[in-house]
């Protein structure tokens, strides 16, 4: 008889705490064992899931029915070029939030406004991870993927990621209802400036909190501080005590609307230019006008009462609650603005 297969609920590896069993789980802590991970799924046909630091995924109730992967590999490392700049080549596992404080203490920047946001490296290019008027697309220099479907490693320069709001690739390759698409994140090439300053503050509520004006750069440990004061105001700094933090961070986008959609909004509706002539509006300022406050719902899951944006699992939730007031609040902004929200986490299993 075979030795019995411990289960895995998916529940313990996600900040939303809910989640079913994986039919197979394998803890991936180096890159070989994370391509064969993958390969052993990928031969038979087998459903995947590769796992990255579980903050900004819903997993069903029923769980994952293949192999979920954990992508726990490790390493950093750099090298300094002639222009001031140093490279680092960090492996997919490494906390991102640790990369950011570690190169601000090596008196790096670039990195320093996405401070507080939790999760693993190789998840960052995948959602182009932003906060406070920076992105992860800005520093990156390459992606080092596995490609499945030609079974090799490859390197993708930043300039074909297809980055974009909260896009890339890596995303766009994922087929309906898989988690995970055609590119396997192992590894991220990030560029940062040696010269100990941040780079140039590009959000007003940043400004205003370091007492700068837009644009001036300031010590990468002033912004970092910063930044941080700003998400725990919001609960978007994951604290196992604080349930209003126990989410995926923020569940919706702020939505991009073509001219005349944005036209339709409410003249107080925020605005800010978008690519193509297109206008990104303040997914926050919807919710909180369609009738959403702080705190909403009922239940065990419910907004937080910092932050609107963010729908929460303060005790008990289970993933179909997640869902059903995520569906309340979307149904909600569109009968009233007839826009529709689109959720910023990877499902698993659920159907939006």
């Amino acid at each position: 008889m075979s030795p019995s297969v411990p289960v895995v609920n998916l529940a313990d590896h996600t900040t939303f705490g809910v989640g079913g069993p994986a039919a197979r789980f394998v803890e991936a802590v180096t890159e070989a064992d994370l391509i064969q991970a993958v390969r052993d799924a990928d031969e038979p046909g087998t459903p995947l899931f590769v796992l990255s630091g579980g903050s900004n995924v819903l997993v069903s109730d029923d769980g994952y029915p293949g192999v979920v992967v954990h992508a726990a590999t490790r390493g950093v490392t750099g090298n300094r070029y002639d222009d001031g700049a140093v490279v680092w080549d960090v492996a997919a596992g490494e906390a991102m939030d640790a990369i950011v404080d570690g190169a601000i203490g090596d008196g790096l920047s670039g990195l320093e406004a996405l401070s507080g946001i939790p999760g693993l490296v190789g998840a960052a290019p995948v959602q182009n991870i932003g906060a406070y008027g920076a992105e992860i697309a800005s520093v990156i220099v390459s992606v080092r993927v596995w490609d499945r479907l030609a079974g090799e490693q490859r390197v993708i320069d930043a300039a074909d990621c297809g980055f974009g709001y909260r896009d890339s690739i890596f995303k766009q390759s994922r087929h309906t209802g898989q988690a995970t698409g055609l590119y396997v994140v192992l590894g991220v090439s990030l560029r940062l400036v040696a010269d100990g300053l941040s780079a140039p503050i590009a959000y007003a509520e940043l400004a205003k909190t370091l007492g700068v004006q837009l644009g001036r750069r300031v010590p990468g440990g002033d912004v970092r501080q910063a930044v941080l004061e700003l998400r725990r105001g919001k609960g978007m700094v994951f604290d196992p005590a604080d349930p209003d933090t126990h989410g995926a961070g923020s569940f919706f986008t702020n939505p991009v609307l073509d001219a005349f959609e944005a036209d339709d909004l409410p003249a107080d509706a925020p605005r800010y230019p978008h690519d193509y002539g297109r206008v990104k509006t303040s997914a926050a300022w919807l919710i909180e006008h369609a009738g959403f406050p702080k705190g909403f719902g009922a239940g065990p899951a419910r907004l937080s009462s910092k932050h609107v944006l963010a729908c929460t699992n303060q005790g008990g939730a289970t993933a179909s609650d997640v869902l059903a007031l995520a569906r309340q609040v979307r149904d909600g902004v569109r009968s009233k603005f007839g826009v529709t929200l689109e959720p910023e986490p990877v499902l698993v299993g659920i159907e939006f």
